[in-house]
C-alpha cells in the first residue's frame, strides 16, 4: 500500500502506536450524530494490544458472528471484546451487551500489505441476545452489488475531523456517501473485484473514515466494509458480495 495510507495511523490517538501496520481506527468526516440505537447491528471492537488497546468497528450478521475488516485482527492472539447495543460508547448503557471473541477468522487470502481480501469473521464466545437494541443486518445475496450512484451510509465512533490531535467521538456518528465508479479510486492497490469505491469529494465527506471494519449500508444491506483510503475521499471498502460463499461456508461449518 502506498506510504501515505500507512502513515495515517501516526498521531491518530494516544495509543496509535499499538495499531497493526497500516491500520487506522477511522473517523466520520462531514457527518452527524446518529439517532440513538437506529443502527442496532453496529459493533464496537476493543482490541487488546500490550498494555493498551485500539478500536475498530464491526457489524452483527448472526447471533454468533460479527463481520469486520481483517486488518482489525488482534496480533499474537490478542483478546477482542465486542460491545453491541451501544450509542455512547463511553457510557455503560443498559442496552449494551459486552461479549468476548472466541475465534478470529480472517480471510485466508488476506494481504496485510495491500489490504486485499480485508474481511474477517469474529465468532462470539456466547450468542448475542437479539432485541430492540441489538439486531443483525442483511448481506447482499448472490451477485447483488451497489451500482455507482447508489447513496449509502457509513457509521462509526472514530474522529470527526482530519487532525492528528482530534479526539474520538463518544456517540455513534454517521455520514451519507455515494458509490463511485472504480476509476475514481485510481490507487495503486485498488482491486475492483474485491474492493468498492465510495465518497462525496465535493462535500468533503470521507467514505473510508467510519471506524475500520464498519459497514457501508446501501438499501438496508451491508455492501461494503470500511477498509482503507487517503486523507481525502473517495475511500475504499471491501466488496462484501465477493465473499458470499466464504462467509456462508465458514459460518455453516461452525454451526451446521
Amino acid at each position: 500500500m502506498a506510504l501515505m495510507m500507512q502513515l495515517l495511523v501516526v498521531g491518530l490517538l494516544p495509543w496509535a502506536f499499538l495499531l497493526p501496520l497500516g491500520g487506522w481506527a477511522g473517523e466520520i468526516i462531514g457527518g452527524k450524530e446518529a439517532k440513538p440505537h437506529s443502527r442496532p447491528y453496529m459493533a464496537y471492537l476493543k482490541i487488546k494490544q500490550g498494555r493498551g488497546y485500539y478500536p475498530c468497528g464491526g457489524f452483527l450478521v448472526s447471533e454468533n458472528f460479527v463481520l469486520t475488516a481483517a486488518h482489525c485482527q488482534g496480533w499474537f492472539h490478542s483478546r477482542i471484546t465486542v460491545t453491541l447495543g451501544a450509542h455512547n460508547i463511553k457510557h455503560q448503557e443498559p442496552s449494551q451487551q459486552v461479549i468476548q471473541v472466541r475465534r478470529q477468522i480472517p480471510h485466508p487470502e488476506y494481504n496485510a500489505k495491500s489490504w486485499n481480501n480485508d474481511i474477517m469473521l469474529l465468532e462470539l464466545a456466547e450468542p448475542a441476545k437479539l432485541n430492540a437494541w441489538v439486531k443483525t443486518i442483511a448481506l447482499p445475496s448472490g451477485a447483488e452489488e451497489a451500482e455507482p450512484g447508489t447513496v449509502c451510509r457509513v457509521a462509526g465512533w472514530g474522529r470527526t475531523i482530519v487532525s492528528n490531535n482530534a479526539s474520538v467521538a463518544s456517540a455513534l456518528r454517521e455520514v451519507e456517501v455515494e458509490v463511485l465508479a472504480d476509476a475514481e479510486c485510481s490507487y495503486p492497490d485498488y482491486v475492483s473485484s474485491t474492493m468498492l469505491c465510495a465518497g462525496l469529494r465535493s462535500e468533503g465527506k470521507d467514505s473510508a473514515k467510519g471506524d475500520s471494519g464498519g459497514p457501508l449500508v446501501c438499501g438496508g444491506k451491508a455492501q461494503g466494509i470500511v477498509s482503507w483510503g487517503p486523507d481525502t475521499p473517495p475511500g475504499v471498502y471491501t466488496r462484501v458480495s465477493t465473499y458470499n460463499k466464504w462467509l456462508k461456508d465458514t459460518m455453516r461449518s461452525a454451526y451446521p
